[in-house]
């Protein structure tokens, strides 16, 4: 198994893709080269364009450009698996990204667009994990904390902060599953709204509106957790 710490052999070079089977992980709607594809690349940050450069030079054969695709991607990818398998996450994100290698030359879609890709095949891997694992003991972040976070609102600044840190991480895992789920793509990931809505296969405004939920309580839960050194 490939590890997790360096990125995967780069794809061999794909000049016409075929299209994805039905077997391969979506383009969140909106956000690749059909339909608003291209008014969202003209209003897409600075790091997506970057990013979704890389990837079409990657498709390419490009192994320079794959590195660059891996760096940019992996930590965020790797961030978000531990929120949904906990010590197993190295495991599965290797999983994932021989995935991605295998099915690259089958992407559409700009930066926002392949995190978000990205993030749906690595979901697809950890539930496979969880669903080998259900029979034998696990620790995952989900265990970490008890699930009892407090409604209060406060500074959603103080959850974006201590975000990366693994107890931040472990408080997002004790959230409701679906506000969970929702603040490690926007958050974690960080996904725009229609492409974290993709992954989960729910509304937009619903994943906005869980997201924020989830933010409020983890303010709350922050500011009264002692200032510790970030892990």
């Amino acid at each position: 198994m490939t590890s997790a710490s360096a990125p995967p052999a780069a794809p061999a070079p794909a000049p016409v893709p075929p299209a994805a089977d039905p077997g391969t992980a979506p383009v969140p709607d909106g956000c690749g080269d059909g339909g608003n594809g291209g008014a969202a690349q003209a209003r897409a940050r600075p790091h997506d364009r970057l990013l979704g450069h890389a990837v079409t030079r990657a498709r390419a054969g490009d192994e320079a450009a794959f590195g660059d695709v891996y760096r940019a991607v992996q930590p965020m990818l790797l961030r978000y698996v531990r929120g949904l398998v906990g010590d197993d996450a190295d495991d599965v994100a290797s999983e994932a990204w021989h995935d991605i290698v295998r099915d690259l030359g089958t992407f559409r879609g700009d930066g926002d667009a392949f995190r978000g890709w990205a993030a749906t095949i690595a979901r697809h891997r950890a539930l496979d994990h969880l669903r080998r694992a259900v029979k034998r003991p696990r620790t995952t972040a989900f265990d970490a904390v008890p699930a009892e976070p407090a409604p209060a609102p406060d500074s959603a600044g103080v959850a974006l902060e201590n975000l990366s840190t693994a107890d931040a991480l472990a408080m997002v895992a004790a959230l409701p599953p679906d506000q969970a789920g929702a603040v490690l793509l926007r958050v974690v990931v960080g996904l725009s709204g229609p492409a974290a809505a993709a992954v989960l296969g729910k509304r937009p405004g619903a994943v906005r509106t869980a997201a924020h939920r989830g933010l409020r309580r983890l303010a709350e839960q922050l500011a009264e957790t002692p200032a510790g050194p970030a892990r």
